[in-house]
């Protein structure tokens, strides 16, 4: 018989190998349909039973609308005085407002206070701090959608107090918002509010040299005022562009046109002062003293204007804001317990256990036509015999397993 042949005889009988090896799992399920069927339908039941068991689980959920990042009134104001409108941009906006509020919602000064409040060490009945936080963090999720809406489920055995335990998370969010500030305006009023307090500490000290300085006749006659005020109000304007530059470089790269186009600006005041400088006429002694305090009082006087005006305009900005966190649904007590899913649980057990008797009862047949060669026999038996002398049997010689 020629290679060819006798190929294409081999390929011939494959097919006929791969049926009865087919036919053969077939029987085998055949074999055991009693142990496959009722196995699992009787598994499924018991965990249908076990289910009636477990405490039912209730889910209430609150949805809250946060705070809306916004254009303020002082937008003008702001492009008016360009040297303080970076400050203000510094501080505004987020690229995705409702991912901060959830990490509000999960930081430990949120979960301390519901703990505190609620007395979740007792009720979750665990021992320490850091595992009534897990608790919780288990019982309540925060969700954030594309619909801009942030929902609380709340879980508890106890449908009522899931509904309180989601409407505190709102409560306690809205305290710590209180703290902080989080909102475009909010950030201008502390900023400038730290900035007033500077500026009025240094006009004080500004106008309490001038007074200790005393005015001279001579110095009346001079009439500095007009000269002196046009410097203050140039180093002042001076003294907000280089910190607007200083905050940008927080958010904008240097070759930035909006970074440029402040340094060019930042350049242009410095050139105007230089100049102013060069043509104030020359003081000496008490004058020269006296114009000195008195250009230093209106430059305090000035910054301080400028971040007083900055300041009410981002009170009212914040009071216009309103309620922080707007709540478009209030949690109420939930009448259908969320878990445990019974339908579920039932027929996930049920085809998990069919699952492992139908690779139980095809291993088995596979041992069992394993056994009938000798050479598997024997294998078998040494398997047997190191698995008995590994769990502490008293083990029988490989020569008895094998015959």
């Amino acid at each position: 018989m020629t290679e060819p042949t006798q190929a294409a005889m081999n390929q011939t009988d494959m097919p006929e190998d791969d049926e009865i090896s087919l036919l053969d799992l077939l029987q085998v399920v055949a074999d055991n349909l009693r142990l496959l069927v009722l196995a699992p339908l009787a598994a499924g039941l018991l965990a249908l039973g076990i289910t009636f068991a477990i405490p039912p689980t209730f889910t209430a959920t609150t949805k809250f609308m946060p705070p809306q990042q916004q254009q303020s009134g002082a937008a003008a104001m702001l492009a008016g005085l360009g040297a303080l409108g970076g400050l203000a941009g510094a501080a505004s906006g987020l690229k995705n407002p409702a991912d901060q509020y959830v990490a509000f919602l999960k930081s430990r000064s949120v979960q301390d206070a519901l703990i505190d409040r609620f007395k979740l060490t007792d009720r979750y009945e665990t021992k320490f701090r850091e595992d009534a936080r897990k608790a919780l963090d288990a019982n309540v999720q925060v969700a954030s959608g594309k619909d801009g809406l942030i929902t609380i489920d709340a879980s508890d055995k106890d449908p009522a107090f899931a509904a309180q335990l989601a409407n505190a998370n709102v409560e306690e969010l809205g305290k710590l918002l209180n703290r902080l500030a989080v909102t475009e305006a909010q950030q201008r009023r502390v900023f400038f509010e730290k900035q007033l307090t500077n500026a009025k500490d240094n006009l004080i000290k500004a106008e309490q040299a001038l007074k200790a300085s005393g005015v001279s006749a001579d110095t009346l006659k001079a009439n500095p005022q007009s000269a002196v005020e046009g410097l203050a109000k140039l180093q002042a304007a001076i003294t907000a562009q280089q910190v607007k530059l200083a905050s940008m470089r927080g958010y904008l790269a240097e070759s930035a046109p909006d970074f440029r186009q402040a340094q060019t600006e930042l350049a242009a005041l410095r050139s105007q002062l230089t100049q102013a400088e060069k043509q104030e006429p020359a003081q000496t002694g008490g004058d020269g003293d006296y114009v000195a305090k008195f250009r230093n009082f209106k430059y305090q006087e000035t910054l301080f204007d400028l971040f007083a005006k900055q300041y009410e305009i981002a009170r009212v900005d914040e009071s216009r804001e309103g309620a922080i966190i707007q709540v478009v649904d209030v949690a109420q007590p939930p009448e259908r317990k969320s878990k445990p899913k019974k339908a579920l649980i039932a027929m996930m057990t049920t085809l998990a256990v069919g699952f492992a008797l139908l690779l139980f009862v095809f291993i088995r047949q596979a041992l069992r036509g394993a056994a009938q060669t000798p050479e598997s026999a024997e294998k078998i038996g040494r398997l047997r015999h190191a698995w008995g002398r590994a769990i502490g049997r008293r083990p029988t010689p490989p020569s008895s397993l094998g015959a």
